[in-house]
């Protein structure tokens, strides 16, 4: 890397950290760390969504799936674009009016527990502890990502890489809590949207226009241009069922909490989904243009920018597809603009790692320390509790990440399994259905949190190949409304129900 990359990219990071600092003096009680006071206006929010949603997996793992299989893997980026929208049009607003009237719930096992009046803390304890369990892969999988660009940018070891890039983003959120998350997310999903719209059309150029790009693929593998050719129908429902995810994702779902009004949603929602739309398929783009051109570069050239390859069937590929979009920056970009871009991959990784650290450091704050051990605990002590948290889990998912050859794209699938299947129904249940019990809640969480650690950890081949969101999902609902059906809500919270749609209905 070159020294004027190098510096651009040290500038970027001295940026996020002062950030971090200025929102540490702005952070006075729980509240400002965990949502940040409810004072995001519909940009941010937009953003910040869209940022802590699609990690280094937009710049790295999607670009290198593509890059890999093909356009197959393209329904994928239709699932999730669908999965986003519906999630700002249906859950956003009414959970923004919901939390703050079922006692001001500032996170997602918060609301749960006010949600159905939950004396016993089951609830907020089984949310707190499916979030801490999947949490941890998630970050893992930031933190993966955050070392394959610190080894390929900077030539360091794994291990070196992995430990550099955890402290960096850890700093910030220890510091600033949700405020500098929501900021620094903003800032870095305004990068990765740069970087996604500007590295495939530079490459494209390069190839000589998208005729000549397709021209060159179809040389190299023509199964590349076909999104059924090889995949089966499982393979389909699979990656279309990722956008089932979005409604359990408590790092996303967090943003419409955090909103400054319910008037915000349809401004914020236009601005997330073409956000996101057009962030996907530059990364579709930056995949399937990557498999021409690294094809037909000198072998030496790439060895100068520490760019390695193998010959897999007589075509030059990289040795790992996911550092597809680290070779487009360095190879078509002036020093200066690769450090922009190589921070705009660190933006993604960044964006979500703080995000999911925030989330897990408040479940045990106000989930399990205050809710469980010590509910007189001052607002200044809660953060703390919360900042020591954020460092816990972070070593944890470090530890996790340790394997040079763990992949961003499995560890995400996972975790993405996890919430979508645990939380999904349960917070649609919880809006849209006044009979819904806290049993039924509690019953719904573990059926689909259990289903996909077994179906993704225990089971495979044949129908196991389906993704595990989708049994998880399906029990879940299913086991959810068999038992609510079995006994009926408090008076209160059918009372609390009502009073949160005639306030719904009034935006």
């Amino acid at each position: 890397m070159g020294q004027a990359t190098l510096i651009t990219f040290i500038v970027y990071l001295i940026g996020i950290l002062i950030i971090g600092i200025i929102m540490y003096r702005m952070t006075n009680n729980l509240s400002d760390y965990v949502l940040g006071g409810r004072k995001l206006g519909p940009g941010v929010a937009a953003l910040s969504a869209g940022a802590s949603d699609m990690s280094g997996w937009l710049l790295l793992g999607l670009p290198g799936a593509v890059y890999a299989a093909g356009l197959a893997e393209a329904w994928m980026a239709i699932g999730l674009s669908i999965g986003a929208y519906l999630n700002w049009q249906v859950v956003a607003k009414r959970l923004r009016v919901y939390t703050e009237v079922s006692n001001n719930s500032i996170t997602i096992p918060d609301f749960l527990e006010n949600r159905f009046k939950d004396n016993s803390h089951i609830l907020r304890v089984i949310s707190a502890l499916v979030i801490l369990l999947f949490f941890t892969f998630y970050t893992s999988s930031g933190m993966v990502a955050g070392a394959k660009l610190f080894e390929a940018s900077f030539g360091l070891e794994y291990q070196a890489a992995l430990w550099i890039g955890t402290i960096v983003v850890v700093s910030y959120t220890l510091l600033g809590g949700f405020l500098a998350v929501a900021w620094t997310d903003f800032i870095q999903g305004s990068l990765m949207f740069l970087a996604l719209i500007v590295v495939p059309i530079v490459a494209l150029n390069q190839m000589g226009g998208w005729d000549a790009a397709v021209q060159a693929v179809g040389e190299i593998n023509p199964g590349h241009f076909n999104m059924v050719e090889g995949v089966g129908m499982l393979a389909i429902i699979s990656s279309l069922a990722w956008g089932l995810g979005y409604f359990g994702q408590p790092h996303i779902i967090v943003r419409f909490m955090a909103l400054r009004s319910p008037k915000d949603v349809p401004k914020a929602r236009f601005i997330g989904t073409t956000w996101m739309i057009l962030g996907l398929y530059g990364a579709i783009f930056t995949g399937f243009v990557g498999l021409a051109f690294i094809s037909t570069q000198d072998v030496n050239v790439l060895g100068e920018f520490g760019i390695s390859v193998i010959m897999d069937n007589g075509v030059q590929m990289l040795d790992d597809p996911e550092k597809i979009f680290i070779a487009f920056s360095q190879l078509l970009f002036h020093p200066v603009i690769a450090g922009i871009l190589l921070a705009g991959i660190l933006s993604a990784i960044m964006s979500t790692i703080d995000s999911q650290l925030l989330v897990s450091s408040s479940a045990v704050a106000e989930d399990f320390y205050k809710a469980i051990f010590r509910r007189a605990a001052t607002d200044k002590e809660l953060v703390w509790v919360g900042r020591i948290a954020t460092l816990i889990i972070a070593l944890i998912a470090a530890i996790i990440a340790i394997n040079p050859d763990s992949s961003v794209l499995e560890l995400v699938s996972y975790a993405w399994a996890g919430f979508g299947a645990a939380f999904g129904p349960t917070i649609l249940l919880a809006l849209f259905w006044r009979e819904f019990t806290r049993d039924g809640a509690f019953a719904g969480i573990l059926a689909g949190a259990v289903t996909v650690v077994v179906w993704g950890g225990v089971l495979s081949g044949g129908i196991f190949e389906l993704y595990e969101i989708v049994p998880g999902f399906l029990l879940n609902l299913i086991i959810a409304i068999v038992v609510s059906k079995t006994g009926k809500p408090k008076s209160e919270v059918r009372a609390e129900y009502d009073q949160a749609m005639k306030k719904w209905n009034e935006y």
